[in-house]
């Protein structure tokens, strides 16, 4: 091989960037001396016993290999084993009878074969893999192959020291976003409520599959707690020191779902200025939480499933398959065999996803674990707005217990620090948070003129109300009891628990104007409601 054709191998290895960044160059090089149509790198994992692509570099003439993992029995892994650790190569054609470059190409490839093990001081790491159509390599070429090797061993080694660290940074973020909200908002981190009640079997479940990474489907109602369940099997699991990150696929835009999901390159579409990764990526070597998942489109159903089969998937607008070593949980508050009958939902994801389901009950079928939440979310409100914790008396204790919950945990969440907030923060006005009627009957949402409606949803003349004038109806309360505030530690998108911008366009869809509530710190009229 010409010496400057290894030295420029050795300078574009020694760039320290990802191997997906560097194996155009990479390829082009090769291709100078070798006819290599396609260049591969493969990781070796000795602890699953199978073969996975971590790059390729294609010429064009031939079609990238989709298949991007090769599991390995137990009966030929000692035989690849073995030709790892003696470092010569394989040149042949695949598929073949038997031997190590069946599992060293991918599985679905075919065409004459060139493979050699990368060695670092470790032993064998993974394996370089050139592929051609037109004749096969010679012993010449298997000669100047063998000079690649080091090179190409040394970008594989610079790749994985990068996601390391990459890997590292995101977990160092993700703990600092966490302690920076503790800080923020002076809340004590404690155990799930009700571990040793009604949450006894559920939380013996979590324990069963949190060491595993087996997919996990957690089914409740909305605001039971799910994601206190998933983020209690991610503290359990052996994926603890990475990050987790939450994904709500019902928020996203159908049109943006990809994006969002797997990252887009700079200039695959409009607006995309810059390359992003997705949460797939920022998630790598942890947990992604894909919450609300019975909300994803029927095209990124598919780009899920194929993640999930092999692990394997490529950025909006991109060309090179990337890698991502994450477990997923999801979560919803749907019937997805309902949805798989009707044709909404993949049968074969739901499969997928729901190796592990876990059901959390709705509070009123959990009712007895109603004191210890309560006074679990008066202590956090208290210290968040008062600076002392608050407890709860045996009073308010039964005008909880009288009450259904149909917003489940979550409601009650935002009951108790309503009821710190008419308190001052000094004390839980429990009663004026949820009302009273005269026939003791309890109302928690008031109407946005002031008004109240009976607990069982209805109206004055006995009309089920709709969701949509339910919500605005808590919307409006909550604007009223922030005098129109919506951003900050005081406003409503904090009283709520949702985003700001959450909070704006439900605002929009409902027809509630802030300004109302801003100028004369009461809700608005019915009238004012509907003409909005």
């Amino acid at each position: 091989m010409q010496t400057q054709l290894l030295l420029s191998l050795w300078q574009e290895a020694s760039r320290h960037i990802a191997l997906h960044e560097s194996i155009v160059r990479l390829t082009a090089l090769v291709r100078r001396v070798l006819p290599a149509d396609l260049v591969i790198v493969r990781r070796l994992c000795r602890e699953e016993c199978f073969v996975e692509t971590i790059a390729v570099g294609a010429s064009g003439r031939m079609s990238i290999p989709k298949n991007g993992r090769s599991p390995v029995p137990d009966s030929e892994w000692a035989r690849l084993d073995a030709w790892s650790k003696s470092g010569q190569v394989q040149r042949g054609k695949v598929p073949s009878g038997s031997g190590p470059l069946n599992f060293l190409a991918p599985l679905d490839a075919k065409g004459h074969v060139l493979a050699g093990p990368l060695r670092s001081e470790s032993g064998a790491v993974g394996a370089l893999v050139l592929m051609g159509r037109a004749g096969a390599f010679s012993e010449d070429h298997e000669r100047l192959f063998r000079q690649v090797l080091d090179p190409f061993t040394a970008a594989y080694e610079n790749h994985w020291r990068i996601r390391e660290l990459q890997r590292f940074q995101e977990a160092v973020e993700a703990e600092n976003r966490a302690l920076l909200t503790r800080l923020k908002r002076q809340e004590v981190v404690e155990d799930v409520v009700g571990v040793n009640g009604s949450l006894k079997s559920v939380m013996e479940r979590v324990e069963q599959v949190a060491p595993t990474n087996a997919p996990v489907l957690i089914l409740g109602e909305t605001g039971t707690g799910k994601e206190v369940i998933a983020r209690a099997i991610h503290a359990r699991s052996t994926r603890r020191d990475g990050p987790i990150v939450r994904v709500n696929c019902g928020a996203i835009p159908p049109e943006l779902v990809d994006s969002e999901l797997f990252g887009h390159e700079k200039g695959s579409f409009t607006g995309a200025v810059n390359t992003r990764k997705g949460w797939f990526e920022r998630a790598d070597g942890g947990t992604l939480f894909l919450d609300e998942i019975g909300e994803l489109p029927p095209a990124a159903q598919v780009r899920l499933l194929r993640i999930l089969q092999d692990g394997s998937y490529e950025r909006v607008g991109g060309q090179h398959t990337m890698t991502a070593d994450v477990r997923i949980l999801a979560a919803t508050h749907r019937n997805l065999k309902g949805l798989v009958r009707e044709g909404r939902f993949r049968e074969d994801l739901w499969y997928r996803i729901s190796v592990f389901p876990i059901e959390l009950p709705p509070l009123r079928a959990r009712k007895a674990d109603i004191p210890a939440l309560a006074n679990h979310f008066a202590r956090n409100a208290g210290l968040r707005l008062g600076g002392y914790p608050l407890t709860v008396s045996d009073e308010d204790i039964q005008l909880l217990m009288s009450y259904d919950w149909p917003g489940n945990v979550r409601e009650m969440s935002a009951v108790i620090e309503r009821a710190t907030i008419l308190g001052g923060g000094h004390r839980l006005d429990l009663k004026g948070a949820m009302g009273r009627r005269a026939d003791g009957q309890t109302i928690v949402a008031a109407r946005p003129n002031g008004s109240a409606g009976p607990e069982d949803g209805t109206g004055s003349a006995g009309r089920f109300k709709t969701l949509d004038e339910a919500m605005a109806e808590h919307i409006a309360l909550a604007l009223r009891t922030t005098k129109g505030r919506i951003e900050g530690p005081d406003g409503a998108a904090a009283l709520l628990d949702i985003h700001p911008n959450t909070l704006r366009a439900r605002m929009q869809k409902l027809g509630l104007d802030w300004r109302l509530f801003r100028k004369n710190g009461s809700a608005m009229s019915e009238r004012s409601l509907q003409e909005g």
